[in-house]
């Protein structure tokens, strides 16, 4: 075989290798029951924020944490650690994906988060009625 052959064989393993490993660690959406029912296991889960409980953002004792309460969209409430600052315009925001995991404790550890805050063109409507 030539050598490009072989580089070519080469190049192809090592691709499918990095595909088989991507699909084995990609996280899949869930809610909070199957979240906490398989603490360790990252999920992305979607909710609200609970805004009758306090949101806990302390910068001079750790700026990356951020302590609030959400509620998924089947109404289950869990205790969330996000281990970001905490976000512009967290309060006004309509819903949340928390991509992270579940603890034996019963609480959710976020790495990461994604808001759907209302849109401007909506308060424009609002304003304009």
């Amino acid at each position: 075989m030539k050598r490009s052959h072989l580089i070519a064989i080469a190049i192809i393993a090592v691709a499918i290798a990095a595909l088989i490993g991507s699909l084995s660690d990609s996280s899949t959406y869930a809610d909070l029951d199957e979240a906490l029912a398989n603490p360790g296991r990252e999920y992305h889960v979607v909710g609200v924020l609970d805004r009758s409980q306090d949101i806990v953002y302390e910068p001079s004792v750790n700026a990356s944490l951020t302590e609030f309460t959400m509620q998924d969209l089947q109404g289950r409430r869990c205790r969330v650690k996000l281990a970001k600052a905490k976000p512009q315009d967290f309060e006004r925001s309509e819903r949340l994906v928390l991509i992270g995991e579940a603890t034996e404790g019963g609480e959710f550890h976020a790495t990461d988060m994604l808001m759907k805050c209302p849109s401007k063109y909506n308060e424009q409507n609002q304003v304009g009625v």
